[in-house]
């Protein structure tokens, strides 16, 4: 199985100057556990619920601090005809837990580990 198969094309995301509060609405709001963070049609960063604890462990105010303060810049992407038992060895190796999934400069969403877990679980094989 590859993982654009799992991200569908309907990607997560946000602007730079979306307010911390804000993302964590959307994120909660659409059950996902991350956004990537766009200026323009361009993936410039992603922030995830990660980002955002470690924000109001530093008691930041979340009503007013953009996410690009608190975001990961030029995160790593993956093709989307990158096989999910690559994905896995991937995400294993770095500690992320989220992989956007680009092709041709075309942000097509972004694969969690538990899209991951579920894509094993349904198929043993990860193809």
């Amino acid at each position: 199985m590859i993982i654009r198969s799992l991200v569908g094309n309907a990607a997560h995301v946000c602007g730079l100057e979306t307010t911390l509060t804000e993302a964590a609405t959307e994120m909660v709001r659409n059950d996902v556990g991350s956004l990537a963070v766009i200026d323009g049609s361009s993936l410039v960063g992603i922030v995830t619920e990660r980002d955002i604890l470690e924000a109001v462990a530093e008691e930041t105010d979340l009503g007013s601090e953009a996410v690009s303060a608190w975001m990961t810049a030029d995160p790593d992407t993956v093709s989307g005809d990158l096989e999910v038992d690559d994905a896995v060895e991937w995400l294993l190796a770095t500690g992320y837990r989220h992989l956007p999934v680009v092709d041709d400069g075309t942000l097509f969403g972004v694969a969690s580990i538990k899209d991951l877990l579920w894509a094993i679980s349904a198929d043993p094989s990860g193809k």
